[in-house]
């Protein structure tokens, strides 16, 4: 469909990697009813299937490969997304049903996408820089490969275009007559800008909490009150014994020959061959790249080689290299270094007219001017090394270490072994007595104490904790060597007794009544500072702290109070002497009056009017769609065009590495 649109022209770097992804986010709805919680009986989707849509599957394949794209999106942000997995199914799935359910209305409405808008979409819309850089078509094989790359077949990708524009078809048809009328953009203008200064009195969350003294009876009333959140707090704990074979005390034992150090060069001949290098510098003029028309300022190209040339001349006539690219350089990585690169081999991602160059001149060598797509390059060769392999000598000091750590390896998992085989025979005390080692005996631990000669060991815990009750004595790895371990009593998990507790219980009891004695005395503050039309009497009287702020925008801070966006931002529609009822600030309790009050110049309106209107628009055009979605979702559950396989939503959710359905 689209080869018609072929037109010659140059090839712009387009990353597609994501395509998918945006696909996919374009259908984000946020405002879901009844999620995947949905059951289904006979007739329901079946195996493979996660929902069906008015007839239409959401398969597994489906949500497996829009969760892949998620998770390779974000790690590619830097982020490690794999443990992430679980919530990125769920929203895929949710936005697959959701794309399915407004598909499926958009056509009951009617809605169509003729092969013309998506032409036109691709061309002159969100796919436009991809496919038409600088208005021209990169081609039918390119258009095809791009699309290759991304996972997608034309044809898949043109229908995703279809229904993109169906999609923004029917939520211009609901949200379409959304309007927003000059007072509220003049409204929310003034919200943004206007600059308030307030006195404010704060109630101290700490000094609230010095007034709470709870009796015993009090205590043990809230401990019997909030019993359940204290059950099994007291985690299980394991009493054991275990011997431990440190590696650092086996080094004695190990001796490395010279015949083992030749051997494993010999093997391992490949680690130690270096290519051919050479140390380069280089002094960088740049040239002016191609406009969007892919045609070239040449005036500015041969301006750049008169400039290269000059330079060139000083180089020949015993300039100083270093001083002469940190004045004329143009590359900002290496001119302020005296235009060192360093050493390179023929892998480094360099262009190639510079590698070319860099390893066909001798050591001490400058190259003539070498014009690549950056501009001139002048080129000199510090220093030069052939392809080689490293002596014996140069990297027996790296081998023998990895030879002796491999050896005392070997001996302590043998040494262990043996241990644990008489300890199963005979026990571990008899076993260890056998051998000359010493028996460690703790009390009960819990899987995250530290152990007497070994310290902290997650590995060795897990294994202990892991462990069914009367269990022959095992074996785990440490970091120097190993532990042989038998587990000698368990303790399961219990409920603690008040008096085990007391400390929490009381910290518990009097966060809980110290916000709600915050918030009583905070009202009282408001209260009465309204009836007596002064804050300072009334935070005299109630103890509270009178400060003054600086002019503050909705966008500010203020201590105490913290950011005006949020409750406090009730000052921005409060007229000077006017008093604020209670307010909640940095763990504190705030009321506050407004002193002064500066209103935004009207310069400044016209500036930002259009930006506030379109903001303000957009975001109740978003708020009316959501609803209508929330409201179709809802609808099409209640009837059964939307049926959900929880079954197969459990099995997704707990399968590894999300390979279902592929």
């Amino acid at each position: 469909m689209i080869r018609f649109l072929q037109t010659p022209g140059p090839l712009k770097k387009v990353i597609l990697g994501g395509i998918l992804l945006v696909i996919c986010a374009a259908m984000v709805i946020t405002l879901v009813p009844g999620g995947l919680g949905t059951t289904f009986g006979f007739g329901g989707p079946g195996q493979g299937v996660l929902a069906t849509v008015a007839g239409e599957d959401v398969t597994l394949q489906e949500v497996n490969r829009a969760t892949d794209q998620m998770v390779r999106q974000q790690s590619r942000n830097g982020r490690d997304a794999s443990m992430l997995r679980p919530f990125f199914v769920r929203q895929a799935a949710e936005q697959l049903i959701n794309e399915k359910a407004i598909l499926a209305e958009a056509h009951r409405l009617g809605l169509r996408a003729s092969d013309g808008e998506v032409r036109d979409e691709i061309q002159h819309g969100r796919y436009a820089e991809a496919f038409f850089p600088g208005g021209k078509f990169v081609g039918q094989d390119e258009y095809e490969a791009r699309l290759q790359n991304a996972g997608l077949t034309t044809g898949q990708f043109e229908q995703s275009v279809k229904d993109e524009i169906l999609f923004d078809k029917l939520r211009d048809m609901i949200s379409g007559g959304v309007t927003v009328t000059d007072a509220e953009v003049r409204k929310e203008f003034a919200r943004e800008n206007t600059k308030v200064k307030l006195e404010y009195a704060v109630l101290d969350h700490d000094a609230v909490l010095k007034e709470l003294h709870p009796t015993d009876a009090e205590l043990k009333a809230y401990y019997e009150q909030h019993k359940a959140s204290y059950n099994n707090s007291i985690p299980e704990k394991r009493k054991l014994s275990y011997v431990v074979i440190d590696t650092n005390r086996l080094q004695a034992d190990v001796q490395i020959t010279p015949q083992e150090i030749q051997s494993y060069y010999d093997q391992h001949s490949d680690d130690y061959r270096v290519p051919e290098q050479v140390n380069v510098r280089h002094i960088l003029i740049k040239t002016p790249p191609p406009g969007p028309d892919g045609k070239v300022d040449q005036k500015g190209v041969d301006a750049a080689r008169k400039k290269a040339e000059d330079v060139l001349k000083q180089v020949k006539a015993g300039g100083d290299f270093a001083a002469l690219a940190k004045k004329y350089s143009d590359d900002p990585g290496s001119a302020s270094k005296g235009g060192v690169i360093g050493w390179i081999d023929r892998s480094a991602s360099l262009v190639p007219e510079f590698m070319t160059a860099a390893f066909s001149l001798p050591k001490g060598g400058t190259s003539d001017l070498v014009q690549s797509s950056y501009g001139f390059h002048i080129i000199h060769v510090d220093d030069k090394q052939p392809a080689h392999m490293k002596t014996l000598d140069e990297v027996k000091a790296q081998i023998e270490p990895i030879l002796r750590q491999n050896k005392l390896a070997g001996i302590a998992e043998n040494q262990a072994n043996a241990l644990l085989t008489q300890a199963r025979a005979d026990g571990l005390e008899k076993a260890a007595a056998a051998k000359g080692l010493q028996v460690i005996t703790t009390g009960f631990v819990s899987r995250n104490d530290v152990l007497p000669g070994i310290g902290s060991a997650p590995h060795l815990m897990d294994a202990v904790f892991s462990e069914p009750e009367k269990a022959p004595p095992d074996e785990a790895q440490l970091p120097e060597g190993y532990a042989v371990f038998d587990v000698l009593a368990i303790q399961p998990p219990s409920t603690p007794t008040l008096d085990e507790i007391r400390g929490r219980v009381e910290s518990e009891f009097r966060n809980e009544r110290g916000a709600a004695l915050l918030t009583q005395k905070t009202q009282e503050l408001s209260d009465r500072a309204k009836a007596e039309h002064d804050l300072k009497k009334a935070a005299k009287e109630l103890g509270a702290t009178v400060k003054t702020s600086d002019f503050v925008t909705l966008d500010g801070q203020v201590p105490d109070i913290g950011s005006m966006s949020g409750s406090a931002s009730v000052a921005f529609g409060m007229n000077p002497g006017e008093i604020s009822g209670p307010i909640a600030g940095g763990g504190n309790g705030v009321v506050f009056t407004v002193v002064d009050r500066q209103e935004p110049p009207d310069s400044l309106f016209q500036a930002k009017k259009d930006d506030i209107r379109d903001t303000l628009l957009q975001t109740r055009r978003n708020e009316l769609f959501n609803l209508f979605v929330s409201n179709l979702r809802a609808e099409m559950e209640k009837s059964g065009k939307i049926k959900i396989n929880t079954q197969e939503m459990n099995n997704l959710m707990r399968a590894p590495g999300g390979e279902q359905g592929e």
